[in-house]
């Protein structure tokens, strides 16, 4: 067979993933199998592929290809989210591209022009995912405002709003400046920043020079002021109660109020109260019945409330306000001050606390029952450090705000009677039916009503996805529903656990009364090798596209495992990515070595080719028992791992080496039929891992049906592990590399033929089930077991057995001396510290039995070797 020198991905990649779509691989229905499900964490449609990406797909894919190969119905729903405040900045900024602004088009133009950005861009990330070489059933691929889901959306909305869990009410949120709607807690990214602290003067109305000092982060509010606020056990303003101070530049007088909250130990002991910008101030300005002035626009600028700067940026404001009540007199000092301020996860702009008429969803009643299915494991976190977190986050929980200020997206289903009261309805013609049912003294026209101009947080669609992609609300006994939920594996990252996870959560138990999912495995963030989060601002995030040009999608997404354990951020260096293809590389070889070979059908199977096999084949299987336990446990890149140093170390580097046949002449039939098993079944256990190239061998390594796939076959079963052979060759693996050693350090040719001495003690029978291995790999015209040790030999020890070497050169006793000392003092001390811990009735009392009898054998070993090098050392020296 003609197997080019190099593997090259460009050339199967695209013919592999075109031959699983045409046979129809990836698709999926209901029928008799177990089922396998997992629903794609739906990227936005503004996004295109990055590492966190390659990262969590390639965790899907692996999952969902091996339980295919384990004869489960495995499907993997792929599906794009609308990203509602993304989404409407990209078309936002195309429009001002083309001299329109949003403000002077109407919302159904903008609608067209958002649905033709999508149209256009919006599978794009889908279509990377393939090159990725993701299962999917693309045949099933949502997007969350298709007419499905989006009903589904409408129909929850109803639900929970006739329930009495949504409300619609003035609280202080989370302002997003830039985009212009409100974002909820979760959406807020806190970031500790370098910041100043202000001292400023407020004088004491009626009085002729009498001032407190009042410290602040935030100078440009204190234009929206409505009190000053201090401890009431701080006796340093006592004497201030009933009393009110001037704001300064503008002498508006406030009351001086007294509150328990107030730190006496931060700044001065006296706290500016500005209700409408702080979620504190808020608090306490509901307590002392305070005004509200809001002093910003929606964008951030001042409001004419303030009476100054009007129209000008808040930021701008801080450095003119600092400057102008320096020169007033009223800027006592200033200090450097390290604080947190939060960020807008959509638009990376400091977010403005304000007051806000919004639509809120009750979480009080949805929250317990959540938090219990993840503390009694109906849920399980992947890490479980993360139930923790999760646990903290849903006992204080707060109601969330689910309406955005925003036209693309889900259209809050609710609409207003002139005169002020509200109907919920699907549609423009249900609610004037209900209007008039409820409302029967207003005399009413279908025109009379106007609908709600706020869409639906995107995570209010978003946390009803395993269930409204199998359309489970709008016909919650359908087929698929009742068959693929709840699904088994989601995989995503922690930093969306509290407002993804936890709500998907809420919704399957109210709406499913069950779980959505049984396991959350929780990837880390993909970092540099400086520890920093991959962005496009720093220049340190490479395409994944080029990455899968230039190592292949196979490489690549090893690349992205080998330092990945569940929940510990990833240190990527695309190093890696090049190890992952010189591991396609090896594979490759060795393939291109055993095709190479010539198979002699009358040939005798050796010894050395009949123990290689047999051990080689627990070996296999062995593998095949502990890759399965760490799948169970969810340790995916160590099965990886596992995978790797089987191919590499135990395949390639030692057993095709022991059953190679010399140059030019053939292999057994036996033997070579044994060797083809053991490649496709490796091939199976790493096909998750690199379908691409697996494939590839799979149709090279003998032939295939027109359907046959590897993705397809059956994943390989343990069978009988024996042990003993196992153990057998750990031991003879050392005597081979320590003979390599020896010929090494000697400077002995390895086309030199050696004989080995073998001194075996304390009663210990020899077992030569892998001499003639080592008579091969290491050269040797024979193994001799002595009684005694013969003369003019090199010697080494291993475990209790002495070896030896005959040397015609003359032995230097000294240097052989000093050899063995040294390795005496090493076992000493060796045996001193596993002596200390078998000494510790804690340790021996606490740790695993097999943990204690490992370092008792530990021990005999140890001692057994030293009487031995102690022997050896008083021959040299008689």
């Amino acid at each position: 067979m003609d197997i080019p020198s190099k593997y090259d991905p460009s050339l199967t990649e695209d013919k592999w993933y075109d031959f699983w779509m045409k046979k129809g691989f990836f698709r999926s229905v209901p029928d008799d199998r177990e089922p396998y499900t997992i629903v794609i964490p739906p990227p936005n449609v503004t996004g295109v592929l990055h590492l966190g990406h390659i990262l969590n797909n390639t965790i899907q894919d692996i999952l969902v290809r091996r339980a295919r190969m384990q004869g489960k119905n495995a499907l993997w729903l792929p599906g794009t989210d609308h990203a509602s405040i993304a989404t409407e900045a990209k078309v936002v900024a195309r429009l001002r591209e083309r001299g329109i602004r949003k403000t002077d088009i109407t919302r159904e133009e903008f609608l067209q022009h958002a649905w033709e950005w999508r149209q256009k861009h919006g599978d794009i990330i889908l279509e990377q995912l393939k090159k990725l070489g993701a299962s999917c059933d693309w045949e099933r691929t949502r997007f969350t405002m298709d007419e499905v889901l989006y009903e589904s959306v409408i129909d929850v909305f109803i639900d929970l709003y006739d329930k009495g869990l949504i409300y619609r009410g003035i609280r202080m949120v989370n302002w997003d400046p830039k985009a212009l709607t409100a974002v909820s807690d979760e959406e807020v990214r806190p970031i500790e920043m370098k910041s100043k602290l202000y001292y400023v003067r407020y004088k004491i109305e009626d009085a002729e020079d009498e001032w407190i000092t009042v410290a602040t982060t935030r100078p440009e509010t204190i234009l929206g002021d409505t009190a000053v606020c201090m401890n009431p056990a701080d006796k340093r303003y006592r004497h201030l109660a009933g009393r009110r101070v001037l704001v300064p530049l503008i002498n508006r007088p406030i009351p001086v109020i007294f509150d328990e909250y107030v730190d006496m130990e931060f700044g001065t002991g006296c706290l500016k109260i500005t209700p409408a910008h702080d979620m504190e101030d808020y608090r306490i300005g509901v307590k002392h019945h305070l005004p509200l002035i809001d002093v910003f626009n929606d964008d951030g600028t001042m409001s004419p409330a303030a009476q100054l700067y009007i129209g000008e940026d808040r930021f701008v404001v801080r450095d003119r306000i600092s400057e102008e009540l320096a020169s007033k007199g009223y800027m006592v000092k200033i200090e450097d001050y390290i604080n947190r301020v939060g960020y807008s996860e959509r638009t990376n702009v400091a977010i403005e606390p304000r007051l806000s008429l919004q639509w809120f969803l009750k979480m009080e009643a949805l929250a317990p029952p959540a938090l219990e299915v993840v503390l009694n494991n109906s849920v399980r976190f992947h890490p479980a450090k993360f139930k923790n977190s999760y646990r903290h986050w849903m006992e204080n929980v707060r109601d969330w705000c689910i309406s955005r200020q925003l036209w693309w997206g889900h259209r809050i289903p609710a609409y207003y009677l002139p005169t002020g009261e509200i109907v919920v309805a699907r549609s423009k013609e249900e609610a004037f039916q209900k209007a008039r049912a409820n409302y029967p003294e207003h005399t009413i026209r279908p025109d009379d009503l106007t609908q709600d101009e706020d869409v639906l947080d995107t995570w209010f669609s978003s946390w009803l996805w395993p269930i409204s992609v199998f359309d489970g609300i709008r016909s919650p006994e359908n087929p698929d529903i009742r068959y693929y939920y709840p699904t088994h594996d989601l995989i995503t990252a922690p930093d969306i656990l509290f407002f993804w996870v936890a709500r998907m959560i809420m919704a399957g138990l109210e709406y499913r009364k069950e779980v959505p999912f049984r396991n959350v495995y929780l990837t880390g963030i993909v970092r540099d090798k400086l520890g920093r989060k991959m962005s496009k601002s720093l220049g340190n995030s490479p395409d994944p596209i080029q990455l899968m040009e230039k190592y292949g999608a196979d490489g690549t997404r090893v690349g992205m495992l080998m330092t990945s354990p569940a929940g510990n951020d990833l240190p990527f260096d695309e190093v890696l990515c090049e190890q992952g293809r010189n591991f396609s590389n090896k594979i490759w070889n060795a393939l291109r070595l055993v095709k190479g070979w010539e198979v002699e059908d009358s040939l005798r199977q050796s010894q050395a080719c009949k123990i290689s096999v047999k051990w080689f084949e627990s070996r296999l299987n062995q593998a095949i028992y502990q890759i399965d336990g760490l799948y169970t446990r969810y340790r995916i890149s160590d099965a990886l791992m596992m995978v790797y140093k089987l191919i590499w170390d135990d395949f390639c580097s030692w057993y095709l080496e022991m059953i190679k046949p010399e140059f030019g002449k053939p292999i057994d039939r036996a033997t070579y039929d044994a060797t083809t098993v053991f490649f496709e079944k490796q091939m199976q256990l790493l096909h998750p891992f690199m379908p691409f190239i697996t494939e590839e061998i799979w149709h090279l390594i003998r032939e295939r049906g027109e359907s046959e796939s590897i993705m397809v076959s059956r994943m390989p079963q343990r069978k009988r592990i024996h042990h003993k052979i196992l153990e057998r060759f750990d031991h003879e693996r050392e005597v081979i590399i320590a003979l390599r050693n020896v010929r090494k350090e000697k400077k002995l040719q390895p086309r030199e033929t050696l004989e080995l001495y073998v001194k075996k003690n304390f009663g210990e029978e020899p077992d030569t089930s892998f001499d003639p291995v080592i008579c091969k790999l290491c050269n040797l015209s024979s193994i001799l077991y002595v009684d005694e040790k013969p003369a003019n030999t090199l010697s080494f020890i291993l475990r209790s057995t002495e070896f030896y070497i005959p040397f015609t050169d003359t032995v230097d006793h000294d240097a052989e001396i000093q050899k063995l000392q040294e390795e005496l003092d090493y076992q000493k001390g060796f045996l001193e510290a596993v002596n200390q811990k078998l000494e510790n009735a804690r340790f021996v009392q606490n740790a695993p039995a097999a943990v204690v009898e490992k370092e008792r054998k530990k021990k005999a070993d140890s001692e057994a070797r030293i009487k031995v090098i102690g022997e050896q050392l008083a021959a040299f020296r008689r």
